[in-house]
């Protein structure tokens, strides 16, 4: 059995999104992505499906083209290659559930680039 925590050791940086892998499982990971205000992570994909859950605050949240603003509680599944990027309305939590063939440090250079 294996226990995280959405809410324990959050952590900001003030240039980029931070992005904390909570649970790795054999079929998944579990990643918290905070936010502050305005921060954005550009247009990226991944391969294989991916659901997002804002935990706490708001997103912009693009896809192809169209955002959609997504606030605490709301959830928003992609297939796989789905170009999309995200902008902070506020400060944010987001909870990222993804297949275990997707890397997080994919995912993780993408913020910081």
């Amino acid at each position: 059995m294996k226990t995280a925590s959405l809410t324990n050791g959050i952590e900001h940086h003030e240039s980029f999104p931070v992005l904390q892998v909570l649970l790795d499982t054999e079929t998944g990971r579990e990643i918290r992505i905070t936010f502050k205000k305005d921060q954005v992570m550009e247009e990226h994909q991944t391969p294989f499906p991916i659901v997002v859950e804002i935990f706490e605050g708001s997103i912009a949240f693009g896809v192809q083209g169209r955002i959609k603003i997504l606030k605490k509680g709301d959830l928003i599944a992609l297939g796989g290659n789905i170009p999309h990027d995200l902008k902070a309305i506020q400060q944010s939590i987001l909870r990222l559930s993804l297949n275990k063939a997707n890397a997080a440090e994919q995912i993780e250079d993408l913020v910081k680039n």
